[in-house]
């Protein structure tokens, strides 16, 4: 047993041995600790989770869950014309919702209208805004193979 005295830990562990909790950085167990790990959850399989009708016409914009993973509220973005689908489909999209965490992690769900010309897009980040941002670093390349491999990638994203 030793005592570590340089990492601001007051506990003893054997030959070098610690607990999960403790190996994680502090920010990180505070994202835990406010279920950030459920919201990113819900985004990521947000149309899987509530079917292409309604992922098409919103999108989760925050999530509010009280301690104890009970009555959370999903408060959704809905494109202004879709509200009367997405209200009268709150009741399966939280039996969605459940069923997958498996819990009952949201108990009700508000809704936030937003214009979908108002809506705003990150060009930056789409294939064709990629392939303006790497096309003039690629032609800079002096290796003939790997600036002909480089552009044939950036051809198969452009027209995926």
């Amino acid at each position: 047993m030793h005592y570590k005295r340089n990492n601001k830990e007051s506990k003893t562990y054997v030959q070098g041995l610690r607990s999960f909790g403790n190996t994680l950085p502090r920010g990180f167990k505070g994202i835990l600790k406010r279920n950030g790990y459920n919201y990113s959850e819900i985004i990521n399989k947000w149309n899987i989770l509530v079917g292409k009708n309604i992922s098409s016409c919103s999108y989760p914009k925050s999530i509010k869950i009280k301690p104890g993973n009970k009555n959370g509220t999903l408060l959704l973005a809905v494109e202004r014309g879709s509200e009367i689908t997405v209200e009268y489909s709150k009741n399966e999209i939280v039996n969605k919702i459940n069923s997958y965490f498996g819990y009952k992690l949201i108990n009700e769900v508000k809704l936030e209208t937003f214009n979908s010309n108002n809506k705003i897009t990150n060009t930056k980040n789409t294939p064709t805004g990629l392939v303006k941002k790497f096309s003039k670093k690629i032609y800079e390349i002096k290796s003939e193979n790997i600036r002909n491999s480089l552009s044939k990638l950036l051809e198969a994203v452009k027209n995926d």
